[in-house]
């Protein structure tokens, strides 16, 4: 069986205050495309397919858009909720879509959830779990101590029957490790300081491959089969040099997993531009990329910009951020770098340095031994 593997669709996403859904649309029936294109079986979700617990008529009126083409050409989906996603809305209409195909998981209600298809390889069982908190699951297995993520889904996982000599699935919505293996995460995603989040990826060894949502890049974690898929559009600054794409995964007999991402192009890319202001917006350079691009851009001019934002926008109108890269900024990260010596350094040691980035040169002995009588007195 074929499958696309996508997730973290954050349909209603605002980025810097620019609307995401003009792009969202585009990015759906590209997605709608290659499927066909494929001879795709079904289309995984992954989890936050909203942005926002509440999701705005747009979003809505896209996903449902988007639902019923993917079954009006019989592709079925599996579907699950994220930590951005309600339960509660997500599952609304779930058991008449359900007769149409598309399987809805987004209430933990002590077990998991199982799609069961049939192929020429036998039977295939997609397990479904969508985002879950250790308190939750505690109310669940009372005589199990579940303090962390990591405990919760192993408990899951282990009062869970999962016939091995099958071809077993798992879509869920977590931060995962692999041991000392983190994966690359995005200023976009939220996660908690301290790794109380993390899940271990041995939970899991008994799927042939894991479909996981909540990154937004593209990787594995641990095995090539344990994936995010990433979402399908650039979603901050910190995501500006990803690759976005979405998962091919062709089932065949067990231990037989086939992958490839498949590339997604978007209408307006989010990148990131740097160099003086007049070079930036002079006609000859800017036109050499698409000017309605979601830009980042890093000025290095030294004198102050009257409205930089007004004259970049005026030929980068999705100007979404502004920064500065000059001596001026790099003066104040080498100062913000002696704030961290303040309590190993002496006041002498630190007018030393204070005085080097000041003036481009290191204190003469003199001016050292005059300083350092003043400070004593």
């Amino acid at each position: 069986m074929k499958f696309l593997h996508l997730a973290d669709l954050h349909l209603g996403k605002r980025v810097n205050e620019f609307s995401m859904i003009n792009e969202q649309k585009h990015i759906l029936n590209q997605i709608i495309e290659v499927a066909l294109d494929l001879g795709i079986d079904t289309i995984i979700i992954a989890g936050d397919v909203y942005d926002k617990t509440i999701p705005n008529n747009d979003a809505v009126i896209l996903l449902d858009n988007f639902l019923t083409k993917l079954t009006s050409e019989g592709i079925s989906v599996i579907m699950i909720s994220g930590n951005h996603d309600s339960s509660e809305r997500l599952n609304f209409g779930s058991r008449l879509m359900k007769k149409n195909k598309v399987y809805i998981n987004s209430i933990f209600d002590g077990k998991m959830n199982k799609v069961v298809f049939n192929d020429g390889y036998g039977a295939l069982n997609i397990y479904t779990l969508p985002f879950v908190k250790p308190a939750l699951i505690a109310t669940f297995y009372p005589d199990f101590k579940i303090t962390t993520y990591d405990k919760a889904i192993k408990v899951i996982m282990e009062n869970t029957e999962i016939n091995t000599s099958e071809r077993n699935m798992l879509v869920a919505h977590q931060f995962v490790t692999s041991g000392s293996e983190s994966p690359e995460r995005s200023e976009s995603e939220s996660i908690s300081v301290g790794g109380i989040d993390n899940v271990d990826a041995s939970s899991f060894d008994k799927f042939d491959y894991v479909a996981l949502g909540h990154l937004h890049k593209n990787q594995k974690i641990g095995r090539e089969t344990i994936r995010y898929s990433g979402s399908p559009l650039k979603y901050s600054i910190s995501e500006v040099n990803h690759k976005k794409s979405i998962t091919f995964i062709d089932m065949k007999e067990k231990g037989k997993t086939i992958l490839k991402n498949i590339p997604l192009m978007p209408i307006n890319d989010l990148r990131e531009i740097r160099g003086p202001i007049a070079s930036l917006v002079d006609e000859n350079i800017a036109r050499l990329n698409n000017t309605n691009d979601y830009i980042h851009a890093i000025l290095t001019d030294e004198e102050q910009i009257y409205d930089a934002i007004g004259q970049l926008r005026s030929v980068y109108p999705n100007t979404m951020k502004i920064s500065f890269d000059n001596s001026k900024t790099k003066i104040n990260e080498t100062f913000s770098g002696l704030s961290m010596d303040l309590n190993t350094k002496s006041d002498l040691e630190l007018f030393q340095e204070f005085y080097a980035i000041q003036n481009n040169r290191e204190m003469s002995d003199k001016q050292i031994e005059f300083i350092s009588k003043l400070l004593s007195d």
